[in-house]
Order: C-alpha cells, then structure tokens, then sequence
C-alpha cells in the first residue's frame, strides 16, 4: 500500500574543523626575569654553520613605548641560543612609529627542540651601552615551534603579550620572528651581531650596580614603593665611584644618578634638593659634546629638572637656561621625535609659568596672561584635564567656554579643528553627566559628528571618535530611550570592530537592544560577539586568554547571555550551557576575590531556573547552598543600611528640584529604606519608600526608560503593603517601550493572580493588547513567530478562566478572541475593507486612501536577506518598518475619531462575536493550568460554561497517546478507540448533554480549541461500549481557529455563474524519494464527478507543469480547488510547512501572502494539514487555517497521515454528496465529508485511524 507521507528535510551538517588557537604565547617566563649570565660567550665558529641552518631574518616588535613612564634611547633584542648570545642594533622610535623591525641575521641551532631566549630592551643610551636597559618582554621559544609559527603565520599572528602583573597596559604588546632555512657560509659569521661583554672586573660590576638600579627604579614606577626608590639611587652612587673622571661610562653613571634623584625630589616634595640632580644632569652634558648620540636626551632632562627648580623657587636664569636647552632641542631632533615632542610641551609649560603664579604647594598650579590668540590645543587639553580632575562647575563652564573661543579661531580647514571638537564634545558630555542639561548632550553629539566627517575612514583618530560618538548616543538612549539611537550606537561599534578589536562594547549594546525590543537575532549576535570577546571562537577579536583577571567577567557575560536567551527561547541546552559556563566563572574567582559573591549569586539563580524548567531537586539543593556561601561573604548589619540611607540623604540634597538626577537619587533612597523595611519592618520606612518613588516618577518623562525601574519598586512596595494589608492602592502606566511595558504587565499579571488581586482581568487585558501592539512592530511573519515564543503560551487561556472564575463568560470569549491567532489577525487586517468610509466626507476618505496605502507597504513581503548581508542595512530595513507602523497606528487612531468607527480595529465585543453561531453553536474548549472548560455559544441565548474533569496534564498526556495510536509504524488500533473513548467522557460527553437543549440532532457544531485542545480529534469521539454514544451520529462537526475567521468565512461574496474549479497535483516533488502513483488518478476522478461545463469550469496542472509558480498563478485565478501532493509540516518553523511541488516548496507563507479573499472552497489531499505548532498552539499555524485566513470560506485537510487507497475511496464519496443535484455551495463541504466518512465506516479494510483523519474548517 503506497504510503502519502509527510515529507521533512534534514539540514545537512556542515564541516567544522578544531580550529587551534593562533594566539597561544610560547611557554612564558616572568617577564621580569633577566636572561642567563650575559658574560659567557662562545665562539660563533663552535656553532654549526655549514648547510642548511634556521636563521632569524627579521623581527618585528609593536607598541614598544606603550606605558613607558620615561623616554628611552631606542630599543634592541638579545637572542640566546645554546649559550651564544647575540644582540640587535640599537634603535629609536618617533611618535607615530608603532612598529619597528631589526633585520640583522642571526643563526640558530638545527635541532627543533632546542631552546631560543627572546629578550626586548629598552636602552638607556644610544652611545656604548653600559647594560642592557629596562627588560620590556622575555621568553623562550624552540627552534622547532618558531619554524612552524613563521612558515604558518606570515606576520599575521604574532605571538601577543599581555600586560604584567599589577599594569593595565604594558610596552611591546606583539612580537613576530621571521625563520628561514637557509645555506650557511661561514664566512657569515663575522657579521653577526654577537654580543660582546665587558672584560674587566670593575666594568662588570659597574654594568651589575646599573642594572639593579634601573629594575629598582622601574619597579618604583610600578608599585610606588619608596624603598625602592632609595635603593636604587644607593646603587647608581656605588656606580658614580667605579667611574673615575676621565671613565668612558662616566656620564651615563652621572645622568642616571641624576635622573633617580630628581624623582626623588618629585615624589617627596623635596624641592629644595633640586640642585643636586641639577648639578649632576649638568655634569653628565658637560661629557657629551655636540655629537654625541645622547646629547639631546640630556638636554631634555636638565631642562625640566631646571624648569622645576623655577616653578619653586622662581629664578629667571633657571627659566632662561631651561628655554635655550629645549630650543636647541627643537632645531636639532626630528619633529616627529619623542625628544622633540617632549621639548615642545616643556616649552609651552614653560610660557604659562610666571614666577609671580606659582604655588609652592602645587606643582600642576599654572597661570596665563591675557591673549588676543586663543590657548594652542595642547594648552586646552591641559585645561580640560585639570577640571575634569576637580568637579568645579565654574571651571567646566570656562573650558567650554575658551573652547568655542578656540574653534572660532581654528577654521574648518585647521589641522587641529577636529581635536578640538572631539575634546569639547566630551566635555560637554560630562557637564551633562554632572548637571543633567540635555542640550549639553545633543550638542556634544552633534560635535562629534561632525568630527567623525573631518576624520575620515583610514583616519588614525578614527576609531576614538566612533567610541566617543556610540558612548554618547548611549547616554542619550538610555535617558530618553530612542530606540534609533541605540541603532546607530551598535552601527558605529560595528565599524570600530573593523578598525580594532572591542567586541565587548557591541556585545553590552546589543544585550541593551534584545532588552528594549526582545529581537532573539540581537541576542544570538551578542552571544556570539562575546564569545569572541571571550576568545571561544576562531579569529576572536577580542581575546582574552587563559590566567587573564577579565577571563571570570567573560565566562559570566556569556552565562547572563545564555540565561537571557533561555528565558526568550526556553531551550533548555542554553540553560546547562550557561550553568556550565557560570561554573568556570566560580572556579577563577576563589575565596577572597571580589566577584566571587556575584558569581555564585548567578549560579545560584541559573540552577533554580534549571530546577523550575526540570524539576531536578539537586539543582534546588545546590543553589541554595550557594546562596548561602554568598550570602557569608556579603555580611550587612543594621548599621551598615542605616549609613546607607544616611548617605542616600546627603546625596539627595546634592541634587536639588530641577536637578537631573534628583528623580534617581530619590529612587535610589526609596530602594534602600524599602530594604530597611524588610529588615526591621518598620512602616515609616515603606510609607517614605512610596513617597519618595512616586516624586522620583513625576520627575521622569513619559518616555524616561528609568520609568519601568521606578514602577517595578513602586509595584514592589505595594505588594508589601498589600501583604500587610496596610494599604491596598496601585496604578500603573506607561513605560518607555512596548517591550519593557509588556514585561511589566506580565509582571502585574504574575503578581495580580498571586495574591488574587481586583486587578487581574485588566492585567490580562493589557497585556494582550501591549502583545498585540509589540507584534506589530516586527517586519516578518516567521519573526513574529519566533518573537511569540518569548512569551507565556497559556495567556490567553488563563485570562479566559480568570473570567470563568469572577463569572463572566462573554469576558472570557473576548479575551480569548482577543489573545489567540494574534499573527493571523495583524494580517487580515492590513485587508479590511473601508468601503463605508467614502460616505463620511473628505478627511474621511483621505484617511481611507492613507490606511490602504500604509497597509499596502506593511503587507508587501519582507525582502530576504542573504547570506552575509550587512546587519546595518538590516536593522535600516527594520526602523524603516517600524515608522511605517507608527504611521498606521497614528491613521487608525484618527479613523477612531470618525462617527461610528469608534472601535475600528479593536478587539470585538461578545455581542459582535456570537454572530459566528448564526448557522449553529459554537464550542469554545479552554485548557488552563487552573482549570479545563468548555464554552457553549449560542446565537441568540447567552453562553453557558461547563467545568471538565479533566486537566491540562490529562491532556498533555492524551495528546501524546493519539500521536502514538494514529503512527502508522508503531499505532495501535485499541489504543486510539482507548483514547476516543477516554475523549469523549472527560470532554466531549459533557458538552453533548448540555447541547441537547439548544440545539436539535443531525445539525451542525462548530468547535473552536485552544492550547492541548488544538490536537485532539474532537470530532471523533465517542463511547467504546454497547449502547455508546459517538459524536459523528448526532452532530456535524466543523472546526474554526477564531470566531472572527468564522464571521469573515461568512460574509456575503459574490456567486459566479461558473464555478472556476483546478485540480492541482504533484505526484514527483524535488527531493522525494519515490513517487505518488494515486495523483494523477485521483485528479482524474475529480474531474469526473464535478458537474460538467458551463457549472463548472475545470482545469488540472499536474507534473512538471505543477511548479510552484504555476500553482501559486492557478490559485489566484480560480476560486475552487483541490490539492493533491506531498505535504509537509515544520514544527519548528511552522510558516514553512508546504505542499510540495515540481521546483520547490509552495508554503503556508505563500499562500498566506496570497490573496484568497474571493475563495470557496478546498480540498487538501495531503499530509498533516490541519496541525498546528505545539511552541505556540493558539496561534492555530497550520495550512488548513491559513488558508481560511487568507479568504477561503471551507477548508477540508488533514490531522495526521493518510493512506492513497484511503483518499481514493474518500474523495470519491466527498464529491459524489458534494455535487448531489448538479450544484455546488462551500457550505455543504461539512455535511458532504461527514457522510462520506459514515460510508467507510463499514469498510473493515480501512483502518480506524484513517476514517476520521480528515477534518473540514469554516463555514
């Protein structure tokens, strides 16, 4: 028996291969470490140097003068390898040089897994050497792995370095080798850069004093430790008397004591001291002549150490000496020279000290006269730092101030004009941060705006002013919540991805866009993007290695990530991967580090949500543990909370009324005495809460996005209140977008049933209004869906036995008309006709024309976006749509206005909805967690309710029974008349008794299901025993996914003289595995049993003429047909379930995108029509019930698979009572299939399963 069979297609695995990371450093030593005993050499002749020998050819080193608090000479790399060292040349880096590379060649041993030392230094002189200088970065490296990472790599992954211990940043933060296998001449030999070392006694211990005194006085640099201090000015003293007078090291000795002095001097107010570095730094020049390679740096020195001694003691000599030494400076070094650049800002420091200005007890104190020419951009940027160190708003308004002199000054041509701007604009930022002035933001945006034009892409400062300018759009989002600015905040951290890694950045952003609109794709892409933060993906940007202190903070991240994504989704592998990841986080912060309370925190919270999506009480045991391991380590007394509050007090009185933090500052007093509350008790405590929040939310605009915090707290206090039934008041109102108000109304909801609150009706209500407004600003139908699962699938029933319990039945028709088939119901009414309206005078039908033409654009397809299609231009697409439906709402509203549309568009009332039971009653079954029921609606007489003795987990469990006894594999026939047996008693048999007095035998029901209701063949049930009842011989039943679709089905359409009828069949789709022999059969007995022309005007497309076009293009130009093809439904994406056809699928979404609205009549001969998805069952998304959304007045498909002899015999009894008489109406489809039906009851052959697996949908 050939076999009609629900087709379904596996997304093919991709091949995924480990990708090893490329930034794994060589096994590391401290980099503080020195090398090996620098005075043993070897000859380079005991090395091997005939054949092929791996020769360093080049090394490359970035960001050498990163954090270095002094100027270095240049820099060199020592190399060890088998005891021979070898040394690169001495070299010196300008301001904009980044990189710098030595390309001295230097052999190392042939055995791969010999050792290489790598060193970087930075000198101290440029001239003979007496040590090596400050150690930047040291490690060891095989030969073997320096060969593979140079052949590999090709300077595109250096091995990168982090910062040392206790520094945020450290110099030379890359390092790459070049290594090539190359013919050795040992004749070579003589030109390698062999370190020679010192031979005499004195001069070695000479070289040991200075290099202990420069590691002391870099770790004092470090760790401000003055002990070090001191001891290494006592080491380049013992040095000083190693060096006689005539001593080639001499003056290196002397300026490195000198130097060591006057930090001592700076660092210990000991301004009186000066003259002996003075002293010295003289001496030390006096030694280097004109030429002498470290003359400049010298000079440089003694210049500041004199223009120190000035600013304390105000000798003019010592000023003009300082000046002459940094002019000379500035003549002889290059302009892009750190020398020269340190010379220039020396001289402008210089020019503003006066003797007359100088504070003895400040040394940043300066002073200017008067000028005609505004202050140069790095006297601004001296300004600027000095008054955003102090919080002096008179002193912030004068930098503004001298600012805008300045950019009048320097034109929009001036080099200068963007630093300008770009320092001005985060001045004006942080004014906004300390007072609150929202013109202070706009314009500091604007500001930078037009720095980012002046700096254009390729721009070195570019990437500063992309952070800048998303950090301010930022501010402004989150205080006034436009959701745009938030949009071009993520643009531009995207673009800044581009230029540098700070995949962080865009990660927080798009966490703050999923929270403000719920957008699942937001949420994936900042998942991902901090997996590259964190370094879980190949190529991330942002890697933060193993040991790194940031590694806990990103293991976290990505947890809050997954946690958010499983309450969005509910998959529950996002949940254990959280938990996993949080475990990670808990292990890198041991006892005693500061994040270990949050961290259990959170892991405490991801194991209970575990617990309530799976019910495992060891998860409930463990998070309770380490609540209360978290709870030990954040121990808070009385006294704490109460100099909490007092200090919540002061602050508020920092902010006065009209300030712009006042509103949060009384939010945050409230918080902290509500907390005192629960501590104590105390009902002054909680009555001041209330006060100060309710101040705090008349301070805030409608669109305030701080609004939902301070009514989530107000919600809070209340709730006390109303546990101690001491006040019983509460309001809400709107917050600052739809998302966060119907996160807050489902809140209401939770809470409202909790404590069986007046309330819970109107929270119902709203939230499925504030549902409904959210879905329509999503662009796509699958977005919709995707969107729906986000939230709880069981509101509308709820709300519907809320008001079965107060009483009020037609309540609870409304809002579940109003909660269900919410997508369906957003699309037909981009169709609803406004005919009326041109008899209601011009503004009338001006807004007639504008309703149709907005929802002629909102209903035009989404466009596909492939494959790597910029997100930019995505999310350009989507505001787009959503001004459009800003638009829409705005002409419905006004439609409102107009006599008699008052409730155009709104949910339908019960009285409008009982029109549905004008051809008989309607059956309204509601599966909730409180209780099952039935609704009877009558046409004329009110509705009546009936409790079931079932509940919702009965009927989970007898759903799962039906889908097992229909299988065609593995079902059993005793177990489906089981399970219609056990339908019909706990469901159905109620319902009968009480239709016996409303409505006679023989007519028509009408069944419209909700939740586990949607997935029971209602139809069919009926007592196994003698005597028992079945539905089938006393009613004709039909379903209907909403009483509005009903009423639509029956609206009156024109009848045509001929009814245009297509046969549409497949019998060999793409991607079938075998073929439908009992198609083009079937179609031809179709064709036989249809009255013949002119009633009827018949066509077929079969085979290869049955594409998807050609089928889409028969649908639309005749108003009768019948299907017969392969059908499949995707549960996971239900928009995609589809006939299938020649070329490719014909979806529910094509045909939902169709318009049916002239329609009659179909019959689906395919598989599994008429079910739905389980993730969001009252949305009814199926290809039976889109077809009747989508216009067609009756509708016959299927529930479950069905058998090709079962369809012949089937169709050929439909269309034979169907067609009695030579006519044909779409409402005697039901009446035709239930008497065909009847007439294989009797056929033994068929099995149980399929006589009743067609059903018949409308009118």
């Amino acid at each position: 028996m050939a076999h009609r069979r629900r087709v379904s297609s596996t997304p093919s695995e991709s091949d995924f291969s480990p990708a090893s990371s490329l930034r794994t450093s060589p096994s590391q030593k401290q980099d503080n470490e020195e090398p090996n005993d620098p005075n043993h050499t070897q000859d380079p002749a005991e090395m091997h140097l005939s054949g092929v020998q791996p020769i360093i050819t080049a090394i490359r080193a970035t960001d050498l003068t990163l954090g270095l608090r002094w100027i270095p000479a240049g820099f060199h790399a020592v190399i060890k390898a088998n005891g021979v060292e070898y040394q690169t040349s001495n070299i010196s880096v300008n301001v904009d040089q980044a990189v710098i590379e030595w390309r001295e060649r230097i052999p190392l041993p042939h055995e791969p897994c010999s050792k290489v030392r790598v060193s970087v230094y930075a000198s101290f002189e440029l001239g003979p050497m007496l040590c090596h200088g400050e150690l930047l970065r040291t490690f060891e490296i095989s030969v073997g792995e320096l060969l593979d990472r140079s052949e590999r790599s090709h300077c595109r992954y250096p091995i990168i370095f982090q910062p040392k211990q206790r520094e945020v940043i450290s110099a030379c933060t890359s390092l790459f080798m070049r290594v090539e296998q190359q013919l050795s001449d040992p004749n070579e030999a003589a030109f390698l850069c062999l370190l020679t070392n010192p031979a005499s006694p004195d001069i070695k211990a000479l070289a040991l004093r200075t290099d202990v005194g420069h590691r002391l006085l870099a770790r004092y640099r470090r760790m401000q430790n003055g002990r070090d201090l001191e001891q290494s000015i006592d080491h380049f003293e013992l040095a000083l008397h190693l060096c006689p007078m005539n001593h080639p090291y001499r003056p290196a000795v002397l300026f490195n004591l000198a130097t060591a002095k006057f930090v001592s001097c700076q660092a210990e107010g000991r301004y009186l001291d000066l003259d002996d570095p003075v002293s010295l730094f003289e001496g030390a020049l006096d030694l280097r002549p004109t030429d002498h390679p470290d003359r400049t740096v010298t000079q440089l020195y003694l210049a500041v150490t004199l223009l120190s001694r000035f600013a304390k003691r105000g000798f003019q000599t010592d000023a003009d000496a300082a000046k002459e030494l940094l002019s000379e400076i500035v003549n002889v070094c290059h302009a892009n020279s750190h020398i020269h650049r340190a010379a220039a800002i020396a001289m402008e420091t210089c020019a503003l000290h006066s003797a007359r200005s100088i504070n003895a007890n400040d040394l940043e104190q300066e002073w200017h006269a008067r000028s005609m020419l505004p202050l140069s951009p790095n006297q601004l940027t001296d300004q600027t730092q000095r008054c955003l160190e102090r919080d002096e708003p008179r002193a912030l308004d004068e930098v503004i101030s001298l600012h805008y002199d300045a950019l009048g000054y320097y034109n929009a041509g001036h080099d200068c004009r963007g630093r300008l701007l770009n320092n001005l604009a985060l001045i004006l930022h942080t004014r906004f941060e300390r007072q609150g002035n929202d013109k202070d933001l706009d314009q500091a945006i604007a500001l930078q705006t037009e720095v980012l034009a002046l700096w254009p892409v390729g721009h070195t400062d570019r990437f500063m002013s992309l952070n800048n300018l998303a950090t301010q759009l930022s501010s402004r989002f989150d205080h006034r919540g436009n959701g745009e600015d938030l949009d071009q905040t993520i643009a531009l951290h995207r673009e800044a991805l581009a230029l540098r890694p700070s995949l962080h950045n865009l990660a927080t952003q798009l966490s703050s866009r999923f929270d403000h609109r719920g957008n699942g794709e937001d949420l994936d892409e900042a998942y991902r993007t901090e997996q590259g933060s964190a370094g879980f993906m190949p190529g991330g940007a942002g890697f933060v290695p193993v040991g790194h202190r940031n590694r806990s903070k990103s293991f976290n991240n990505l947890a809050n990530q997954l946690s958010s994504r499983f309450r969005h989704r509910g998959n529950g592998e996002d949940l254990d991967q959280a938990i996993a990841l949080q475990r990670e986080a808990v292990a890198l912060c041991p006892v005693g580090h500061t994040d270990r309370s949050s961290s259990l925190g959170n892991l405490a919270n991801q194991l209970s949500s575990r617990f309530d999506h799976q019910g495992n009480g060891e998860d409930l045991d463990q998070a309770f543990a380490l609540q209360r391991e978290a709870l030990a380590l954040c121990p808070a007394t009385a006294k704490d909370l109460d100099q909490a509050i007092a200090l919540q007090r002061e602050a508020l009185t920092l902010c006065p009324v009209g300030h712009t933090d006042r509103s949060m500052s009384l939010y945050n007093l409230a918080n902290r005495l509500s907390s005192r509350f629960g501590h104590r008790g105390n009902d002054e405590d909680l009555n001041e809460s209330r006060e100060n929040l309710l101040c705090a939310l008349t301070l805030l605009t409608q669109h305030n996005p701080r609004q939902l915090m301070v009514h989530e707290s107000i919600a809070n206090v209340y709730l006390s209140f109303h546990h101690l039934e001491l006040d019983g008041t509460g309001a809400g109102e709107n917050t600052e977008s739809l998302l966060s108000r119907l996160r807050a109304s489902l809140t209401w909801v939770h809470y409202a049933h909790q404590y069986s609150h007046g309330t819970q009706l109107e929270a119902y209500a709203t939230s499925m209004q504030l549902l409904d407004a959210y879905m329509s600003m999503t662009a796509s139908v699958s977005s919709r869906h995707d969107a729906m699962k986000g939230f709880p699938r069981t509101l509308a029933v709820d709300a519907a036995s809320c008001a079965l319990r107060s009483g009020d039945v037609g309540r609870a028709v409304e809002l579940l008309e109003q909660g269900r088939t919410i997508i369906w119901t957003q699309m037909t009414r981009l169709h609803t006709p406004l005919d009326r309206l041109q008899t209601c005078g011009d503004h009338a039908v001006t807004l007639m024309k504008k309703f149709a033409d907005l929802s002629s654009l909102l209903d035009k397809p989404t466009p596909s976006h492939p494959e790597g299609t910029q997100r930019v231009d995505v999310e350009a697409e989507a505001t787009r749509y959503r001004r459009l439906v800003d638009d829409w709402n705005s002409t419905v509203e006004e439609i409102r206005k107009i006599k008699d549309f008052s409730r155009f568009l709104l949910p339908p009332l019960f009285s409008d909805l009982q029109d549905a039971a004008r051809d008989g009653p309607i059956i309204m079954l509601i599966a909730s967690e409180s209780s099952c029921d039935a609704i009877i609606i009558p046409h004329k007489q009110p509705p009546t309710s009936i409790q079931l003795s079932t509940d919702i987990q009965k009927l989970a469990k007898l759903v799962l029974t039906f889908r097992e006894a229909v299988d065609k594999e593995t079902g059993h026939q005793r177990a489906l008349m089981k399970a219609l047996h056990e339908l019909w008693n706990d469901v159905v048999g109620p319902v009968v008794e009480k239709l016996g007095g409303l409505v006679r035998l023989g007519s028509r029901i009408w069944w419209c299901p909700t939740f586990f209701f949607n997935f029971l063949p209602l139809h069919a049930a009926r007592e196994y025993r003698n005597g028992g009842k079945s539905l089938s011989q006393l009613y004709i039943s039909s379903y209907t996914p909403s009483l509005t679709a009903l009423i639509n089905a029956r609206a009156s359409r024109d009848r045509p003289t001929s009814v245009p009828f297509v046969a549409i069949g497949q019998n060999c789709p793409a991607g079938a595995s075998f073929t439908l022999d009992a198609v083009e059969p079937e179609l031809e007995l179709v064709r036989k049993l249809l009255p013949p022309p002119p009633t009827v005007s018949f066509s077929k497309i079969t085979s290869v003429d049955a594409t998807k076009s050609r089928a889409l293009c028969a649908l639309r130009e005749n108003t009768w047909f019948h299907l017969a093809c392969h059908g499949t439904q995707k549960f996971n994406e239900p928009f995609q379930s589809a006939f299938l056809m020649r070329d490719q699928p014909l979806s529910l979404l094509d045909i939902a995108q169709t318009d049916l609205s002239r329609h009659h009549f179909a019959f689906l001969s395919a598989c599994e029509t008429a079910v739905g998805d389980v993730s969001t069952p009252d949305e009814v998304i199926h290809l039976a019930a889109g077809l009747q959304f989508a216009g067609v007045r009756s509708v016959v498909g299927t529930l479950w698979k069905v058998d090709d002899p079962t369809v012949h015999l089937l169709v050929k009894a439909f269309y034979e009572k169907f067609c009695e008489g030579g006519t044909m109406s779409p409402k005697r489809a039901a009446q035709a299939l239930h008497r065909a039906v009847q007439s294989l009851a009797s056929d033994v052959d068929i099995p149980l399963a399929q006589r009743i697996v067609f059903v018949h949908i409308g009118i």
